[in-house]
C-alpha cells in the first residue's frame, strides 16, 4: 500500500537551523508538508504531548540537553508511543552506531548527508510499505554479447574519483579496449548511496572513503580493497565572514566545522589539526567538545558556511573548497597534505564475489586505473577537460577546466601516480581514529587488502613504503598558525606527533574581560563571553555541588549558574549592587553550552599582549592552577588569565546540564 504524505504529520527534531531547513526542504520534495519542528529531545517530548496526531518522528542524534538516542529510549519506554515510527537522521553514520540505534528501537537510520531517495526508503520501511520482490540488480556481473563482464562501479562527484573518469574516457574514445570487461560508472549523490550499494550488491565495486570501507569490512560486508584511489586531495577552508587573527584558536572555538562523513580521513585530519591548536573538536556526544563537527553534503558545504553564522569552516575533497574560495565565501586554512603528506583518502574496493569469479577483469580494471592515474599526473590540462565532463556533465556544480587544472597542478594537492595500497598508511588511520577519536575498530588489514592486483598494476610495489606519520614534517609549508605550532611540537620532543598527550603552547594575546573576586583580578577571553547582567533571581536546584547556585531564566533560556567565590573555595559573601553574572559559552557534555558565573565585580576589557604574559608560577592562590592559562602583568596590575572550559570537571558539567 502506498503512503499518502498528506495524512502524515512529522515531528522533525534537529538542533542545527541550517540542517533543519534542508531536511524540511527534502520532506517537502517528497510531499510531506505537515512538519513540526523541535530543537532537541526535551522540545520533542513537549511537542509529542501537545500534538497527539504525530505519526512519525525524524530525529537527529547529537543534540544538546536531550539527544536523539535519549529521546529514542524515552519514546520506546512510553506505552502510548511505543509503536510510533521513529527514524534517526544522524551524522553517526558508522555501522556500530546504526546497530545501536536499531537495537534501541529505531525503525530506521538514515545517515547524513542523505538524499530524498534515502529518506523515502526509510520512511516507507518504517510504515511497512511492501517493496517489489527484487529492487536490486543481479549481483553477478553480466556478460555482453562479446562475452565481456559488465563491471558496475559507484562513485561521487569529486576530483578524488577522477582516475575512474579518465579510465572511462579511454574506453569511450577507443584509446583502450578492455579484453575482459565493459565499464559502467554510476555517479551517486553522496557517500550513503555508495555505501548502501556496496552492502546490497548493487555495484561490483566502488570508490569509497577508506575508513568507511574499513567499517563495512569490520561488520561483515564482503569487500576487499584493491587500490588507493588517490593520495592527498582535500582542503580545510575557514569562513571569510570573520577576521582571522590571534589568538587563532578563538576563531574555531564554539563553532561548527562541516565534514563529509564520520568515517572519513577529513574527520581525522581536521580533528588532528584542531587538537594540536589546543582545541577539543569532534561530533557532539558523550565527550565535551568546543569545536563541533557536523556532517553535511559536500556540494552544499559552501552554502551552509555562507548561511550559518555558527559555522567557521569545512573540510572536503577538492574542488569544492577551491570553488568556495573563488566565490569569496572562504579562505584556505590548509591542504590535507600539509598535515599528513601523501596520505590515502578514497580507496577502490570490490565485492568478494566479483574478485573470486572474475579476477582477470578486476586485474585489467586495476591496470587501467593505474595508467589513468599516471596520465592525470602527466597531462593535467587534458585531465581537467575530461574531469569537467565526467564530474559535472550537466554543469550543475559549475565546474570549469581552469579551476580543475589549478587543483590538479597544486604541488601539495591530489596525487594519482602512486595507487599501491600501503597497509602502514591504513593502520595509521585506524590507530588514530580508534585511540584518539574513539571511532571504529581495529581490523585485520591483511585480510582486508587484496594486494595481488596492485602488485601487477603498479609493477611490484609502491613508490614509497609508507606516507610517514601525520605532522612528522620537515617543511610542510603550512600557513600560520599551523606551521608555527608544528615547530613548537617538534621543538618540544613531540616525536612523530601522532599520539602526544601534551597540548601545544597557546598564543594567549587578545582581549580579556577582567573581573574581581575578593582582592584578586581575573580575566577570561572576551570571545567566550556572551553578555553581562546584574543579579537576577537564581532558582535553586537540589542535589548540586554547593558552588552551583542553580539556574536563571534569561529571556526564556534556562542557564545554570555557579558562584566563582565558592568554586575557588573562598568565603561566601552577600551579593551587592556590583555583583554580576557573566554569561559565558563553554564546552559541555554534548557540545557548547551557556553558563553564568557570579563574580564580585566586573572591571574592564583589557587588550593583553603576549609580551605581558608569563607562565603560571607555583604561588599560593586558592585557584587550582589547572584553570590558569598564564599571568598577565601590566604596570602594577596582575591579572590571572583563566581557561573557562577548565573551570568545571566533566562530572560537574554533567550536573550543570541536568540542572538546565
Amino acid at each position: 500500500m502506498a503512503l499518502n504524505p498528506d495524512d502524515i504529520r512529522i515531528l522533525l527534531v534537529e538542533d542545527a537551523a541550517v540542517m533543519r531547513k534542508m531536511e524540511i526542504k527534502i520532506l517537502n520534495q517528497l510531499g510531506f508538508r505537515d512538519v513540526l519542528e523541535a530543537v532537541d529531545g526535551n522540545d520533542a517530548i513537549e511537542k509529542l504531548h501537545l500534538h497527539k496526531d504525530i505519526r512519525l518522528v525524524l530525529s537527529d542524534w547529537a543534540m544538546p540537553n536531550k539527544d536523539g538516542y535519549e529521546l529514542l529510549k524515552w519514546v520506546r519506554e512510553q506505552e502510548e508511543y511505543r509503536a510510533l515510527p521513529m527514524i534517526m537522521a544522524t551524522g553517526q553514520g558508522d555501522m556500530e552506531s546504526v546497530s545501536r540505534a536499531i537495537e534501541a528501537g529505531a525503525n530506521g537510520v538514515v545517515a547524513k548527508p542523505f538524499t530524498p531517495d534515502d529518506l523515502m526508503a526509510q520512511i516507507e520501511e518504517a510504515f511497512g510499505v511492501e517493496k517489489a520482490e527484487s529492487s536490486h540488480p543481479d549481483v553477478t556481473p553480466r556478460r555482453n554479447s562479446e562475452g565481456k563482464i559488465r563491471i558496475r562501479i559507484g562513485h561521487i562527484q569529486i576530483t578524488d574519483h577522477l582516475t575512474l573518469g579518465i579510465a572511462n574516457h579511454f574506453i569511450q574514445k577507443g584509446i583502450k579496449a578492455p579484453v575482459h570487461f565493459e565499464l559502467e560508472t554510476l555517479c551517486m549523490p553522496g557517500w550513503n548511496p555508495v555505501q548502501k550499494a556496496l552492502e546490497q550488491g548493487d555495484v561490483d565495486g566502488a570508490f569509497i572513503l577508506a575508513p568507511a570501507a574499513m567499517d563495512l569490512f569490520n561488520f561483515g560486508i564482503p569487500i576487499k580493497l584493491v587500490l588507493f584511489a588517490h593520495r592527498n586531495g582535500s582542503i580545510f577552508v575557514r569562513s571569510s565572514s570573520t577576521p582571522y587573527r590571534q589568538p587563532y584558536q578563538q576563531f574555531f572555538k564554539h563553532k561548527t566545522v562541516f565534514i563529509p562523513h564520520k568515517m572519513s580521513i577529513h574527520n581525522m585530519l581536521a580533528h588532528m589539526y584542531l587538537t594540536r591548536m589546543g582545541l577539543r573538536p569532534g561530533l557532539a556526544g558523550a565527550s565535551a567538545v568546543n569545536v563541533l563537527f557536523d556532517v553535511a553534503p559536500p556540494v552544499k558545504m559552501p552554502d551552509f558556511l555562507a548561511e550559518n553564522p555558527e559555522a567557521c569552516g569545512f573540510m572536503v575533497a577538492e574542488p569544492i573548497g577551491t570553488r568556495a574560495i573563488a566565490a569569496g565565501i572562504a579562505e584556505r586554512q590548509f591542504l590535507s597534505s600539509e598535515v599528513w603528506e601523501n596520505h590515502p583518502c578514497c580507496v577502490v574496493v570490490f565485492r568478494d564475489q566479483t574478485i573470486a569469479g572474475y579476477p582477470d577483469a578486476v586485474q585489467e580494471f586495476c591496470n587501467l586505473l593505474v595508467e589513468a592515474g599516471r596520465f592525470i599526473a602527466e597531462h593535467p590540462d587534458q585531465s581537467a577537460e575530461i574531469a569537467t565532463a565526467f564530474l559535472d556533465p550537466d554543469q550543475k556544480m559549475g565546474l570549469k577546466p581552469g579551476l580543475l587544472k589549478q587543483v590538479l597542478t597544486d604541488p601539495k594537492g591530489i596525487r594519482t601516480d602512486d595507487l599501491y595500497p600501503v597497509l602502514e598508511d591504513l593502520d595509521v588511520i585506524q590507530q588514530y581514529m580508534t585511540k584518539k577519536m574513539n571511532i571504529g575498530s581495529i581490523i585485520d588489514l591483511e585480510s582486508f587488502v587484496d594486494s595481488r592486483f596492485a602488485q601487477e598494476a603498479c609493477k611490484g610495489g609502491p613508490k614509497r613504503k609508507g606516507s610517514g606519520s601525520p605532522l612528522d614534517l620537515e617543511d610542510a609549508g603550512v600557513e600560520l598558525p599551523a606551521r608555527r605550532e608544528i615547530e613548537k611540537w617538534k621543538a618540544g620532543g613531540a616525536g612523530n606527533g601522532m599520539f602526544d598527550s601534551a597540548e601545544p603552547q597557546k598564543n594567549l594575546e587578545g582581549k580579556y574581560l577582567t573581573f574581581g573576586i575578593a582582592s584578586e583580578r581575573y580575566g577570561i577571553s572576551i570571545l567566550d563571553v556572551r553578555e553581562i547582567i546584574g543579579m537576577i533571581p537564581i532558582r535553586p536546584v537540589p542535589h548540586l555541588p554547593e558552588f552551583m547556585k542553580g539556574v536563571v531564566n534569561l529571556r526564556g533560556k534556562v542557564i545554570p549558574v555557579l558562584d566563582m567565590r565558592m568554586k575557588f573555595a573562598m568565603e561566601p559573601i552577600d551579593y551587592t549592587d556590583r555583583t554580576c553574572i557573566i554569561v559565558v559559552e563553554i564546552s559541555g557534555v554534548k557540545g557548547s553550552t551557556f553558563m553564568g558565573i557570579v563574580v564580585d565585580r566586573v572591571l574592564e576589557v583589557s587588550d593583553i599582549k603576549s609580551a605581558d604574559i608569563q607562565e603560571c608560577p607555583n604561588f599560593g592562590s586558592e585557584v587550582n592552577t589547572e584553570y590558569i592559562l598564564g599571568i598577565a602583568k601590566k604596570a602594577d596590575e596582575v591579572t590571572i588569565l583563566l581557561e573557562i572550559d577548565r573551570i568545571l570537571e566533566a562530572d560537574e558539567k554533567a550536573h550543570l546540564a541536568k540542572a538546565a
